[in-house]
Formats: structure tokens, C-alpha cells, sequence
């Protein structure tokens, strides 16, 4: 890992006695591309405002390169902001644009001994960093249109690049795919990432979609209620998410009551299944995690469980069933089609099962179903199978 460049010491922000964010803590390195996600009024935003400075934190400390900026202004830091709406200004055209910046600072003049005296970058060198930047962001030739003629993706990479011809250490962006389409958010997202690749620098990035989260970033904080619930790798967030709360928001998850009998084995609907897990006291309830691409779709007589299909739709690449077991509905993805009303069995591998410990958002996620007649019985995972679907699922 790369050296810590910002950190984030016991953080809390409070609006009108409200606490926006309680006592958070985050070290954000060199070169890194890290993202803060969460659903709105989580504290993502509040969090992006004060590392930029745009916010002065009730209590705590901001520390940028080891020394404490809380009262540094945001000009004065090496830190420059993407905002959702980009803020081009229409009468300038896309070279002004990204040389506003730069033709509004000063800097020492080198003939002046003392430093005291300030001058203007030259126009030969504002000319090369814009150059540079227009390079960058795949948008040479077009230095001349006005932001109107520029489609939005366009439009955001010459905000981005009026943010980076600054030279800034850090990059703060806040929600800045939000007002494009699908296809065009998509392919921003491969294009943010290689921006940050090529410029080398630190990017923070916030967002409550998971799936940019997911493409783009070394590290992800997942935030809910001003409090950090996980910091990971996509991947380790995604596999082994810490609660309910992180299993339900990244990605399509079935949480289910369990109780760990014993290591390794995990116990759901009175029925034992081998997993991956250990470290759990004996019979301690657990949430159980099942991703909808882990379950495999067998005959009944093949099945762990024994279920009734409730709902099929076509996505394209795979169909998203949802299964009623027992009144507990869970969301299957698979390219086998079930019809409506089908009773199938399912497999699950051991390594397609995650068990976490209990939370204050156990129970709160996981059933594919506004009107579960059963979900309260099912709150008890030791619950005994009655006489006709034990019969079915052994």
C-alpha cells in the first residue's frame, strides 16, 4: 500500500443537534481510488465537503499529509472538487474552461528574491497543461466548442480536467455520473478509472450506486447512519460483507436466520448445510448470506431445500426467480428457466454460504417479499419443518 496522504481522526458533524456523522475514522492513501457509498444521508457528502474543506467538522481532526488543514481554506488546499452539476462556464469554450483556473493563480516570481511578489503562469505553459489535460481526457480537437455543443459525458471530463490541470494531490467527486444515462454512466466509469490511472493521484469518489462502487475502486467504505459499516476491496466487500446492512445494499443478497451448531456448519430451516465458517460459539444465531448467482436449480429429489417458483423475468443474460420457501421468498439468478408455480429443489456449495454475527440490522433485509405471511415464524431458524415438507426436502 501506498503512503497515507489524508486521514480522517474521530469525525463528527452535527446539523441543528443532528449527528451526521459519528466519530468516523479513515485513512485514505497515495494514488488510491477509493469511494464512499452509501444511501442518501449517510454522511457520504458531508464527509467529501470537509475533507475539501467546504465543511468544518463539530469535532475531530482532518490531517493532510500529516498536518491538521480543519481551518485551512479550500483554496489553499492541494485538493480540487467534481460536483455533480459541472458548473462549465457557457461562454467560455472548452480550452478556457480548463485554463480558467490557472490563469487565475499567482506564484512567486522567481527573479524576486524576497517571494513576496506574485505573477501570472505564462500563456505557453497554461497552452501545454491544457494541451496535456485535452490529451488526457481523450478530447483533443475539440478545445474550441462552447460546453453546448458537447455531449455529457464530454462535459464531464472537461470539468474533470479543469479540476486536474491544477496538479492537485487529491480529486474529490462527488455523485459526478449522476445526471447521465445507463450506457453512457457505464462507460464513464472505465473512463474515470483510467483517468486516475494515467494522472496518478488520489481520487475520493461518492456514490449510492454499488455497481460504480464495484467497477471502479481499490477501496470502498460503505456508510450508513454517519457511521463506517465495512472499508474493503470490492471483492472482499462483495464476498464477505461484515452485516445485513452491507449484504443487502452491494449487490442482491437472501439473508436468512441461521444458528451455528458447530464449525463449518451452518443450520436454516431445521436443516444442516456444510459452509466455510467458523468461530462461533456453539448454537449461536448468525445472519446467513446466499448470493442469488450461488444457488443452483435441481431436481426436488436432489434438493437441500424444496421450494415453489413465485415469479420469473427475463434479464437478458440470466432470469431472476423468486422462490417461496415456506412464505420466506428468495431471489434466484440463473440461466435455467422455471415457470411460474414449478416446485424445484436447490443446491448451495459450501463456499456459496457466508455467515455473519448478529447486528442492529439483522432481520431488516433478505425477503423478496412485501407480504410474507410466514417471516415472523421464520425469525426462529430452528424452527421444525412440519411432516409434509420434511417429507419434500429429504
Amino acid at each position: 500500500m501506498s503512503k497515507e496522504l489524508i486521514r480522517l481522526q474521530d469525525l463528527c458533524m452535527a446539523y441543528d443537534d443532528e449527528l451526521v456523522l459519528d466519530h468516523l475514522n479513515l485513512n485514505i492513501h497515495d494514488k488510491e481510488f477509493l469511494t464512499l457509498l452509501g444511501p442518501s444521508g449517510c454522511g457520504k457528502t458531508t464527509t467529501l465537503r470537509m475533507i475539501g474543506g467546504f465543511a468544518t467538522p463539530t469535532s475531530g481532526d482532518v490531517l493532510f499529509d500529516g498536518v491538521r488543514i480543519n481551518d485551512v481554506p479550500p483554496y489553499q488546499r492541494q485538493i480540487n472538487t467534481v460536483f455533480q452539476k459541472y458548473a462549465l462556464f457557457p461562454h467560455l469554450n472548452v480550452f478556457e474552461n480548463i485554463a480558467f483556473g490557472l490563469r487565475m493563480q499567482r506564484r512567486p516570481d522567481p527573479a524576486d528574491p524576497t517571494g513576496k511578489r506574485k505573477v501570472k503562469i505564462s500563456e505557453a505553459e497554461i497552452k501545454e497543461r491544457v494541451m496535456e489535460m485535452l490529451g488526457v481526457i481523450s478530447l483533443k480537437g475539440f478545445e474550441h466548442r462552447k460546453p453546448d455543443a458537447l455531449s455529457g459525458g464530454q462535459q464531464q471530463r472537461v470539468a474533470i480536467a479543469r479540476a486536474l490541470v491544477n496538479r492537485p494531490k487529491v480529486l474529490l467527486l462527488d455523485e459526478p455520473l449522476g445526471a447521465l444515462d445507463l450506457k453512457l454512466r457505464k462507460d464513464m466509469q472505465i473512463e474515470l478509472k483510467r483517468i486516475q490511472q494515467q494522472v496518478g493521484i488520489t481520487f475520493v469518489y461518492v456514490t449510492h450506486d454499488q455497481e460504480e462502487a464495484l467497477t471502479m475502486s481499490d477501496t470502498i467504505v460503505v456508510l450508513d447512519g454517519g457511521t463506517v459499516q465495512q472499508i474493503g476491496t470490492p471483492e472482499d466487500i462483495y464476498n464477505e460483507p461484515k452485516n445485513a446492512f452491507v449484504a443487502d445494499f452491494i449487490g442482491e443478497s437472501n439473508i436468512i436466520d441461521g444458528i451455528m451448531p458447530e464449525d463449518n456448519v451452518v443450520q436454516m430451516y431445521g436443516k444442516r448445510f456444510p459452509c466455510l465458517d467458523g468461530g462461533f460459539a456453539p448454537n449461536e444465531a448468525v445472519d446467513v448470506v446466499i448470493r442469488p448467482e450461488d444457488i443452483d436449480i435441481v431436481p426436488v429429489e436432489q434438493g437441500q431445500l424444496v421450494g415453489t417458483v413465485t415469479n420469473v423475468t427475463f434479464k437478458g443474460l440470466q432470469y431472476d426467480i423468486i422462490v417461496d420457501f415456506r412464505g420466506f421468498k428468495w431471489l434466484i439468478q440463473t440461466t435455467d428457466h422455471s415457470p411460474d408455480g414449478a416446485r424445484i429443489g436447490i443446491k448451495i456449495d459450501p463456499d456459496g454460504i457466508h455467515t455473519m454475527k448478529k447486528s442492529t440490522y439483522s432481520g431488516m433485509f433478505g425477503d423478496y417479499s412485501s407480504f410474507s405471511e410466514a417471516y415472523d415464524e421464520l425469525d426462529d431458524a430452528s424452527i421444525e419443518l412440519d411432516e409434509e415438507e420434511r417429507g419434500d426436502e429429504e
